[in-house]
């Protein structure tokens, strides 16, 4: 089946507002009009607004790099769906490595956040990957197939037909260490197995896995033309316009 390439450039705590405007207008200005691959950026939630007034009218879509389970109330700090949604979000990264490590974030949590930000309109990112204790112990399928298992509980097969994985081994997250092609692709394939096994054909087929960890112009071709694999969530490369349009260029 073919599913059209999700490249996403989550831009973390980086940047300030002029240059992540300036960033976001470089894209706008260099990204051909006309593209099968589509595009996404995840600034700071502060410069949402500008970077969505930036790319406004463009194939670019917005994001959000997490966003509260809650609709609102008294939740401080939070962001909530409906807040993504008023400044023009269509996605929302959910699950990401660093917040299960630095903010504890379990799989419960992740999956009340993907099941409030499906019923907001949002498409989540949903963030999967072992760390390096748990690949050389050779329990990357166990701990992959147990993220998968508690984030995505009590959701439809139609449901799931309609988020993106991600999937970050978290030892090649900023490290400059990157999975082999082969290393990405089988697990990429275990998770379209798992999903086949648990939600069917049809969803397994449609739905987007992405990979991410130290994706870069110069592995990111081999990367993105395995066979399960549709795009990437992309980190440091995603800064630099040149390098994100390389990226971007070389899933097409």
């Amino acid at each position: 089946m073919k599913r059209p390439k999700l490249i996403a450039g989550n831009w973390k705590m980086n940047l300030r507002r002029d240059s992540a405007v300036q960033l976001a207008l470089a894209l706008v200005d260099r990204l051909p009009k006309q593209h099968a691959v589509q595009v996404a950026v995840c600034p700071p939630a502060v410069y949402l607004h500008d970077v969505g007034s930036a790319i406004a009218g463009s194939p670019i879509a917005l994001g959000g790099q997490d966003v509260s389970a809650e609709k609102d109330g008294a939740y401080t700090g939070e962001i909530s769906v409906g807040m993504l949604k008023d400044l023009g979000c269509t996605y929302a990264i959910i699950g990401h490595s660093e917040r299960r490590q630095y903010h504890a974030e379990s799989d419960a949590l992740i999956n009340r956040k993907l099941k409030a930000a499906q019923a907001g309109g949002l498409i989540p990112i949903v963030c999967v990957g072992e760390t390096l204790a748990q690949r050389e112990a050779e329990q990357t399928e166990s701990i992959v197939g147990e993220q998968l298992r508690g984030s995505l509980a009590e959701l439809s097969s139609s449901e799931v037909s309609q988020l993106v994985i991600a999937y970050e081994p978290v030892w090649a997250i900023g490290t400059g260490r990157v999975a082999t092609p082969d290393q990405a692709q089988a697990v990429h394939a275990f998770i379209r197995s798992w999903l086949r096994d648990k939600h069917g054909a049809a969803a397994a087929d449609a739905i987007r896995i992405q990979y991410g960890g130290s994706v870069k112009p110069d592995n990111a071709k081999e990367l993105l033309h395995q066979q399960d694999i549709d795009g990437a969530l992309v980190g440091g490369a995603s800064l630099k316009a040149e390098d994100f349009l390389a990226i971007i260029a070389s899933a097409g």
